[in-house]
């Protein structure tokens, strides 16, 4: 079947690397963007109570505007932010990986559109290092792309 070629290793870095560039493209030029991505492959720190995750369906639209937008970065798989939720705008960070990512629009055009599944976690290997902002920050193609960093 056709669609069995966009779940291949090749065609995943393929589109990894299109979404890591083009995400990196919009940080850079001070562009809000929204995202639609598979829920189950993002993580939320810290964890949302229940009924708030309830609200989610499989897809999730996460328009990256203020602070959010101030908030965002990227490393070499994943988009992060931070966001409010809930009538009380609970603060936490939210992290997509680049293949979770289904599409991003500019205002109202979907400027990527990404059909690969993104791997189960078991198989996205991740060192504790990932998250932190010393490992971002070793890598001076990130540092530009870093938005509110204290100095």
């Amino acid at each position: 079947m056709a669609l069995e070629l966009f779940q291949t290793d090749a065609y995943h870095a393929l589109m990894r690397d299109h979404l890591y560039n083009m995400l990196a493209f919009l940080l850079e030029h001070d562009q809000e963007f929204a995202v639609a991505v598979e829920v189950e492959h993002m993580t939320i720190t810290p964890e949302l109570p229940r009924p708030i995750l309830k609200s989610f369906g499989e897809t999730a639209l996460f328009v990256l505007a203020g602070y959010t937008f101030e908030s965002a970065y990227i490393d070499d798989d994943s988009l992060y932010f931070e966001a409010g939720f809930g009538e009380e705008n609970i603060g936490a960070q939210v992290i997509i990986p680049f293949l979770a990512v289904k599409q991003v629009f500019v205002g109202e055009y979907p400027i990527a559109i990404n059909i690969a599944y993104p791997p189960l976690r078991s198989q996205t290997p991740r060192g504790t290092s990932d998250h932190s902002m010393d490992a971002l920050l070793r890598n001076p193609e990130n540092q530009k792309l870093l938005k509110n960093n204290k100095k």
